[in-house]
């Protein structure tokens, strides 16, 4: 209703001349059986009693419009009363109610994206409750049975406390990733943008995940050797998280003696994309448009057997997006998954 709608006239121009014709009908029958013959008189009367007419209603009809419509707008909440001015409302009912139609699809619409967003926090509320309860209970097991009397055993006391420990640190974790994506979420972290060697940066990540990555046997190398640096632009610490999680997520769910494959390419003149391809488990098709989703999880068993937040692909997720670069997927079951995503490349370095 922010458009101004067209005043018209249509509706008290056609009235008031139904009007006047049956009046000046009636009048000119009632001069003709009386013999009275000023018919100048009958023209004035006419257009006398068309503009009074025409005036009447153009104006009881435009109350009558504004009043009643601005009620039903307040009454159920729709528009402000702010919304309507004390212009005259327009007479056109069709104009009228083709906006009308509109604004309630455009409230139609945000109703519904309302119902999601419901859905989403529901399931949100659930999955948060279900990754900080675990740990937490692993806690309190592991206390209550020292509690108990186990703490006189040596041995027990030092392997539940251990164990306790390790429950400890999956919460802060947890609430790490959380502090980080709710910052993201609202804009509050700010990218510390430089320039740096985004091979380097690689191998790096390849050098911290190298235990991890042994234990399954799984090998972490480059498609081919780059012996000449290729520089980017971007957040170096945040690059780094976006690695790990993709180089993480592809030795949790690859198979043994596998291998998980990095590659820079260039893509635009200014821009570089770099994918990491693993010959794991794969992602069914219809799953991939969920991946990125805070605690989704493809394994429906519910099964935390791999470890982890379930934040990290809406964590890289939202750091590209900081970045204004995009993430792309590709898996197919049974063969294997590439995660790929742009960086901005460094002006006067080329591949």
């Amino acid at each position: 209703m922010a458009k101004r709608l067209k005043k018209s006239y249509k509706f008290a121009f056609r009235s008031s001349l139904f009007i006047v014709v049956i009046l000046t009908g009636i009048l000119g029958m009632s001069m003709y059986y009386s013999g009275t013959k000023e018919w100048l008189f009958l023209v004035a009367f006419s257009l006398l009693s068309f503009a009074i007419a025409f005036m009447i209603i153009q104006y009881r009809v435009e109350k009558f419009i504004y009043k009643r419509i601005k009620k039903i707008y307040d009454d159920v909440s729709l528009l402000e009363s702010t919304s309507f001015s004390s212009a005259p409302i327009t007479t056109d009912i069709k104009t009228l109610t083709e906006e009308i139609e509109k604004f309630a699809q455009g409230k139609k619409t945000e109703i519904d994206t309302l119902k999601i967003r419901e859905e989403y926090r529901k399931d949100f509320l659930g999955n948060i409750s279900h990754e900080l309860k675990t740990p937490l209970f692993t806690v309190q097991g592991y206390i209550l049975t020292l509690l108990d009397g186990a703490m006189d055993d040596k041995k027990v006391h030092k392997k539940y406390l251990e164990r306790a420990n390790k429950g400890v640190e999956r919460l802060i974790y947890i609430v790490k990733d959380l502090d980080m994506i709710t910052k993201l979420e609202v804009g509050g972290l700010v990218l510390d943008l430089e320039d740096f060697d985004i091979v380097e940066l690689i191998q790096n990540v390849f050098d911290s995940l190298e235990m991890r990555a042994a234990k399954k046997k799984i090998a972490l190398t480059f498609d081919i050797n780059y012996d000449k640096p290729i520089m980017v632009k971007a957040d170096k610490e945040r690059t780094q998280q976006v690695l790990a999680n993709l180089l993480v997520n592809s030795i949790k769910y690859g198979y043994n003696n596998g291998t998980t494959e990095v590659s820079v390419e260039n893509l635009i003149k200014n821009k570089v994309i770099v994918r990491v391809t693993d010959n794991g488990e794969g992602i069914p098709k219809e799953l991939i448009p969920r991946l990125f989703e805070r605690f989704y999880r493809v394994d429906k068993s519910g099964s935390r057997e791999v470890g982890g937040s379930g934040l990290g692909l809406a964590i890289v997720k939202h750091i590209l997006e900081a970045h204004n670069e995009k993430i792309y997927v590709e898996s197919v079951v049974g063969v294997g998954s590439e995660f790929s995503f742009t960086l901005e490349k460094t002006s006067n370095k080329a591949l």
